[in-house]
């Protein structure tokens, strides 16, 4: 029997110009989540050590991050600092992830890849839990400087994304708002105008 989240990844694989791994084909950034859903502490624990194996300039490793479960007054605390549109799905999330990142190095110099490392963290924490059965949402849409606060952050180290961490259900227990959005072809530039030269 096809399970909704089955069918769902089926509807929203990508249509790639060559086969690329299924990993890759079926991530995509749902805002349905299954509101009963819990994400174990394992769970949570491999997807933070994917992140933390990501690639990183000069091996600096400029990125931290809070990651609270579902239930946790620390995802309380997380859901609280989401904007008023992502409010309204968000906290059906199993697990929020705070990406911050190091604007400047002990040594006073600055983190130009700060951003490009939290990056890729991010994308290999999605890559784990799409591995793992769930599916993740990155937001910008948060309140930087009320996380800051909230968790007693200080430069260098900047609250930068907000990541939403569940298993995902039909869009149809959506409100109707964000349904036609969840549901509209997935789409990227072609590729001849992505790379620009190649031999």
């Amino acid at each position: 029997m096809t399970t909704p989240t089955e069918t769902q990844r089926a509807d929203r694989r990508a249509s790639t110009s060559r086969p690329i791994h299924d990993l890759l084909a079926e991530r995509w950034s749902p805002r349905s989540y299954e509101p009963d859903h819990q994400v174990a502490e394992e769970e949570l624990t491999t997807l933070l050590e994917a992140a933390r194996w990501a690639p990183s300039a000069q091996n600096r490793q400029p990125r931290r991050f809070i990651a609270g479960r579902r239930g946790t007054r620390l995802y309380e605390r997380l859901a609280s600092t989401a904007n008023e549109r992502n409010q309204v799905w968000a906290p059906r999330s199993s697990a929020l992830v705070l990406g911050i990142v190091e604007r400047t190095a002990a040594d006073g110099s600055n983190q130009r890849f700060g951003e490009y490392d939290l990056g890729q963290s991010i994308a290999h924490l999605s890559i784990q839990a799409q591995h793992l059965g769930l599916q993740v949402r990155q937001m910008g849409g948060f309140h930087a400087e009320l996380a800051a606060s909230e968790f007693g952050l200080r430069p260098p180290l900047v609250p930068f994304i907000l990541v939403a961490v569940g298993r995902a259900t039909p869009v149809e227990a959506l409100e109707s708002e964000f349904v036609e959005r969840d549901t509209a072809p997935r789409e990227r530039l072609p590729l001849d105008q992505v790379v620009l030269d190649r031999s």
